[in-house]
């Protein structure tokens, strides 16, 4: 499908320095709203405004490195999306080959590595060789961690590793008594990283949607009216800067 979009991103005006920052997140999780709402304004069919997104999500990246975040996880297809009307689902799924095909050279040279999270083996095998090549190509690159939430629910996340534990413990790999959050998280498909610092929403939107609920608990959350097609580094910096006000206890003093 081929799609003229008139893109119309918000003006970047003084963007963040590097200087002003002096407590960087290390992980930033960004769930990426109001694509069907940016196309609809526009009269354009849904998908416009999916693909109108997945170009913002190659300056994000860019910024990302540019403000020295290592993690930068998107949520881009969730396991509820498969609700949609199946040509929108199918869109929505070619995505990831189309935007890789475009950017991946870009992302090497940016030194970028590639992963995901999610239920990577139910999805279309043309978005498994696509992302697969990727995470292959990648796998060496050392600079930013761009982690894709695909075909991912936090709730199965965490039916699938309560299952993955009694398994274990039926094999006696586990025992009750070393049961705690550290082993729980080591059964999740984010094993190994750090937890998000910041989670990002746009859209106006104020809920997770299933979305990292067992990784989100201590994150700061900040949410933005913007669409995410109009999502840029300005809007990104802005979030970046509010951070910086945070104080994070972690349920201390």
């Amino acid at each position: 499908m081929s799609i003229k979009i008139p893109f119309f991103r918000s003006k970047q005006e003084n963007p963040l320095q590097d200087n002003e920052l002096t407590n960087v997140p290390e992980h930033v999780a960004i769930i990426m709203d109001g694509n069907g709402r940016w196309a609809k304004k526009r009269g354009l069919p849904r998908v416009a405004g999916h693909k109108a997104g997945m170009d913002v999500v190659k300056n994000i990246v860019e910024a990302a490195i540019k403000y020295n975040v290592k993690i930068l996880t998107l949520f881009a297809f969730s396991t509820e999306n498969w609700k949609r009307p199946q040509p929108e689902v199918e869109f929505l799924l070619r995505l990831p080959k189309e935007f890789l095909h475009i950017y991946l050279p870009d992302l090497m040279k940016n030194n970028v590595r590639i992963e995901t999270i999610g239920d990577f083996d139910s999805l279309p095998p043309y978005t498994k060789e696509a992302v697969q090549y990727a995470k292959e190509k990648t796998k060496d690159n050392d600079g930013l961690l761009l982690n894709f939430a695909l075909n991912y629910g936090s709730r199965s996340e965490i039916m699938r590793a309560i299952k993955l534990i009694m398994n274990d413990l039926d094999d006696d790999k586990v025992s009750m008594d070393n049961i705690d959050e550290d082993l729980i998280s080591k059964y999740l498909y984010t094993e190994g990283l750090s937890d998000p610092d910041l989670l990002i929403r746009t859209s106006g939107e104020k809920r997770l949607s299933n979305f990292l609920l067992w990784q989100l608990a201590y994150t700061e959350f900040w949410f933005t009216d913007v669409l995410w097609p109009d999502f840029d580094e300005q809007v990104f910096s802005e979030a970046l800067l509010e951070y910086q006000k945070r104080a994070r206890r972690f349920g201390g003093i």
